[in-house]
């Protein structure tokens, strides 16, 4: 098939080329993501949905080109390339929070063929706090709860909420050029901390968020009513204070916040167990066997937490779930003809 057909292959193609195989095939469903790491996270959302009349093909928006992104899937949601047999599956980004306040957006929350994953970016996800413990688990091997991350992840979230919201109306207000989200990520950084007193840690950033809070007060004196009725909107859309970290740019979060303290947590575990092996063994030759076995089970932390699918048990995954479901469910009850 020449590149350019490849490059240009809308829905109506995907549908004919469903109507010209058997009737007892199944339906192929072509979903375009965003990059690498999207494809293994959408394929769990819709393996599920997966039967014996339908099957999802998740892939990048062009083989030819190597083209990646969000702005590369969104351009195949144009004129007659939309349809019930190819959908994209979209990082939200602020998209979601902006409601269709600017192009892209209309795209992302406005098309019945386009879904998106309701927290920032599929990293959010990938840090959800209740299950970071398990990942822990899976890197050391080891399962002693040396740290509550859902406690920490709740204090930062409540911590940065005031600034997020003013994040948001930036961009809502077209002022990102003055309040940008590298601004916003430089003032959340946590910085170092203790993980036997991550309190420190939270109390310096929340005087860090304040600064920049009275700053942007100052800088915007007639802003309090919108800056409330941002904060009731995003409130509205399943942000809460104590779940900002889902809405937090995701690289920011993966990369800054939560494998630092990964990094901190496992190493802690990683010497539970070589101490424990140390103590326990009999002879030297015992301790270096079980050395060895421990350090070959052991996994690399950046690789298992973009594996970990404990987001299935996350409102935003429900909700995705829940879009998927009604999309298939209108196209069978409607098809297209």
């Amino acid at each position: 098939m020449p590149s350019k057909l490849k490059d240009n292959l809308s829905s109506s193609y995907f549908e004919a080329a469903n109507r010209l195989t058997s009737k007892t095939a199944r339906r192929r469903i072509v979903a375009y993501v965003e990059s690498y790491d999207d494809i293994y996270f959408w394929r769990t959302v819709l393996s599920r949905f997966e039967n014996s009349e339908r099957y999802f093909e998740v892939m990048l928006p062009s083989h030819q080109r190597l083209e990646r992104g969000k702005k590369s899937v969104l351009m195949n949601f144009v004129g007659d390339r939309i349809g019930p047999d190819m959908i994209a599956c979209v990082d939200a980004d602020y998209d979601y929070l902006l409601q269709g306040a600017t192009p892209q957006s209309k795209k992302v929350v406005g098309s019945p063929y386009v879904f998106h994953t309701y927290a920032y970016a599929i990293e959010n996800m990938q840090c959800y706090a209740p299950s970071l413990h398990d990942t822990c688990v899976a890197v050391t091997l080891n399962d002693h709860r040396i740290f509550d991350f859902q406690e920490y992840l709740r204090q930062y979230s409540e911590a940065i909420f005031p600034l997020f919201v003013w994040s948001v109306w930036a961009y809502r207000a077209g002022k990102h050029n003055k309040f940008s989200l590298s601004d916003f990520n430089r003032v959340t950084d946590p910085g170092g901390f203790n993980i036997f007193e991550p309190g420190y840690s939270i109390e310096h950033l929340r005087r860090k968020v304040g600064v920049k809070v009275r700053q942007l007060q100052a800088e915007y004196p007639g802003n309090k009513e919108e800056y409330l009725r941002t904060k009731e909107t995003i409130k509205a859309l399943g942000v809460t204070p104590q779940t900002t970290y889902l809405y937090i740019q995701g690289h920011h979060l993966f990369d800054t916040v939560v494998v630092p303290i990964l990094n901190k947590v496992c190493n802690r575990l990683r010497q539970e167990r070589q101490d424990e092996i140390a103590r326990t063994a009999r002879h030297h030759q015992q301790k270096r066997n079980e050395m060895s076995c421990y350090e070959h089970s052991l996994q690399d932390i950046r690789q298992m937490l973009k594996k970990n699918t404990g987001y299935q048990l996350s409102p935003q995954f429900e909700r995705i779930q829940n879009d998927i479901s009604q999309y298939l469910t209108k196209e069978e009850k409607f098809p297209e003809t």
